[in-house]
């Protein structure tokens, strides 16, 4: 084999290798904005669940006696009866962090009425939201969607803690 041909195959070679470098790129980046969303799905159904137990926990005691919850752990077990009533099957983890470490959105009294996501990601989904979710709308982060249920702020309560 001659110079010339020796120098085509190198510089072949190291084409090849760019190419291949620009493809695994593209694929790892397609591979996280996938996992991005299917955390995002997750975080919206998880809120979803956690805002629907706040919901019942509040709904089921009688009118006057309505109260929410104080932890995330009276969702699971409602002693207020004489059988246990569980508005939440488990303490779902956070889908981006990994772990249940809602930030809790509560009251002036301590009460539970939502919770928000301590990730600081940019959201990928902007708009189209359902209408019990129409505040996230053009948020800046995960940590702006709060999943809270607050049927009617009753005796002065103030609004939810906020970060």
């Amino acid at each position: 084999m001659n110079r010339c041909t020796k120098g085509f195959t190198y510089l072949g070679l190291l084409f090849l290798i760019a190419f291949v470098g620009i493809g695994l790129s593209a694929v790892g980046s397609l591979t996280s904005t996938l996992a991005q969303r299917n955390n995002e799905k997750q975080l919206l159904f998880v809120g979803g669940q956690i805002r629907s137990a706040i919901r019942s926990y509040y709904e089921r005691a009688p009118v006057g006696a309505r109260t929410y919850p104080r932890s995330l752990n009276d969702l699971m077990e409602d002693e207020r009866f004489s059988r246990t009533a569980r508005h939440l099957r488990k303490i779902y983890p956070d889908p981006f962090t990994g772990v249940p470490d809602w930030e809790l959105l509560t009251l002036a009294n301590n009460s539970l009425v939502g919770v928000v996501s301590r990730s600081e990601k940019i959201p990928l989904k902007q708009n189209n939201f359902t209408v019990v979710n129409q505040t996230f709308k053009n948020s800046d982060c995960y940590c702006q969607w709060r999943f809270t249920y607050l049927p009617q702020l009753q005796n002065g309560d103030q609004n939810p803690n906020a970060r």
